[in-house]
């Protein structure tokens, strides 16, 4: 535990008028538990400043106590700014808190910016909840690259071996990005068209494509029996 004269000092540097000292501040928490951490993060939630509202969102996934998800929902939902609805939304899949997973799926389906559905997409497959297949389906068909590839990794995440047909259309995908997070996704789906994939995907041109590929067959064939 952290002493009181030393969270009363933390408390104080939150309110300093230099932006520095405030994000200072919050780095600071790292190292206090979340029930003292909490208070003091919630302080800041409505900076002046972007980026001190940003790390405050990001420290309420880090630091899970029985507010934080009421909090993320709220900005995630209600804020404004596009910027601070996709940190929240990032900080939900921190939290893990499966009670997430619905204010995702809306969040994806229903709000306007690329960079909130983005971060929707990673989270999803933080929660690791199958449930989540057909959000995650349905963005494979996204036209931001960026989307199909929180896509891929997410479906990886949640181990949807359902899904393998889906996203192995992206075999050949012109940017290798999207090449690399189907080969990492692979690994997770021990299926036998998966490794079929693998194999091809070895060969592919870029190098972290063909790294990422041999990672991952080499984790299914020894999970699986092979031909």
């Amino acid at each position: 535990m952290i002493s009181q004269l030393e969270l009363d000092t933390l408390s104080a540097r939150l309110e300093a008028d230099s932006l520095v000292e405030r994000k200072l501040a919050l780095a600071a928490l790292r190292n206090v538990p979340a029930e003292q951490a909490v208070p003091l993060i919630k302080k800041v939630l409505d900076d002046q400043n972007d980026q001190v509202r940003s790390m405050a969102i990001f420290a309420l996934g880090l630091k899970p106590t029985k507010e934080c998800y009421a909090l993320l929902v709220d900005i995630l939902e209600g804020d404004p700014d596009y910027g601070i609805r996709a940190d929240a939304a990032g900080a939900l899949g921190y939290l893990e808190d499966p009670r997430a997973f619905d204010p995702l799926v809306r969040a994806f389906y229903e709000d306007v910016d690329w960079l909130v559905r983005f971060s929707a997409a990673v989270s999803l497959g933080n929660l690791k909840n199958p449930k989540a297949h057909d959000v995650l389906v349905a963005a494979l068909d996204s036209p931001e690259v960026v989307i199909q590839q929180a896509a891929i990794a997410a479906l990886g995440e949640i181990r949807d071996t359902e899904a393998v047909d889906n996203i192995l259309n992206f075999a050949q995908a012109e940017d290798w990005l999207v090449r690399q997070r189907l080969a990492e996704a692979l690994g997770n789906l021990p299926t036998p068209k998966s490794i079929s994939a693998l194999r091809y995907l070895v060969k592919d041109d870029h190098s972290q494509v063909s790294e990422a590929a041999l990672i991952s067959l080499k984790r299914l064939e020894s999970a699986l029996p092979v031909s």
